[in-house]
């Protein structure tokens, strides 16, 4: 498998896709499966929950090493499958909800974007009865028009003491890799803790009303960059809240 050198190369791989996932996203009861001799986290690693369902219209993937020990969580992918008998020049965009791994594949697509890859309705059941094919991909901007970078508490948090809040809609070609909660009043700030996938915690966060900031890097290029939510997590946050940043990134 090579290695993209260029921005807008394509990677060449494989995929799989799982089952019962046009319900459930990457979730099920069990939290190991294997399918056509591939091995896969069912439990939603990146902490997604019944977001990841939905999320880009269910065109959704779990990811190997694309993971990248959470850091991959909510990037998107143009993925299309390599054979001409049966699939379409563009392939389907899929968002990484959670982590999968095995027999040389970087994607485990969801089956409605397995077989969104394919020409036509039926080509793309010709697919999913293959099971694994030849893919290429590439990393491209995740784009939701209609929803801004959103914060959902977690439900381990434990007001006032303990702050656990996973990252929804994240846009834009960059990686979150630090994010810190400061008092709106006087700015002190603290730094949070990846504790898993897209899910950021921190025990005896500030105090008052809360603004979030996060540093964005572009893999490619290696810049770095601080965003500052404009919108403020309130004084009295509780687990299961969901708080829209106000932030819309553009590419």
């Amino acid at each position: 498998k090579g290695a993209a050198t260029c921005s807008g190369c394509f990677t060449q791989s494989r995929a799989a896709h799982y089952p019962n996932s046009d319900e459930s996203g990457t979730e099920s009861e069990k939290l190991y499966q294997i399918v056509c001799g591939i091995k896969y986290l069912a439990a939603g690693a990146c902490g997604f929950g019944s977001f990841g369902a939905k999320v880009n219209g269910g065109d959704v993937s779990a990811a190997s090493e694309l993971y990248r020990g959470g850091v991959g969580c909510g990037a998107c992918y143009q993925v299309r499958c390599t054979n001409s008998n049966y699939c379409s020049d563009n392939g389907v965009t899929v968002v990484i909800t959670d982590q999968g791994s095995g027999d040389g594949t970087d994607f485990i697509l969801s089956r409605r974007a397995f077989a969104r890859m394919g020409q036509t309705a039926d080509a793309g059941a010709a697919l999913l009865s293959l099971g694994v094919v030849g893919v290429e991909y590439r990393r491209v901007a995740c784009s939701y028009p209609n929803s801004n970078i959103t914060f959902k508490i977690d439900e381990a948090s434990s007001y006032p003491g303990y702050l656990a809040f996973v990252i929804w809609f994240q846009q834009g070609k960059e990686d979150i890799i630090a994010v810190q909660v400061c008092e709106t009043q006087n700015l002190n700030c603290k730094l949070v803790e990846r504790s898993h996938g897209a899910v950021w915690a921190v025990v005896s966060p500030p105090r008052g009303p809360l603004s979030l900031r996060m540093l964005l890097s572009d893999g490619e290029e290696g810049e770095e960059a601080w965003v500052v939510a404009p919108n403020s997590i309130p004084q009295d946050w509780n687990a299961g809240n969901v708080h829209d940043s106000g932030i819309q990134l553009l590419n």
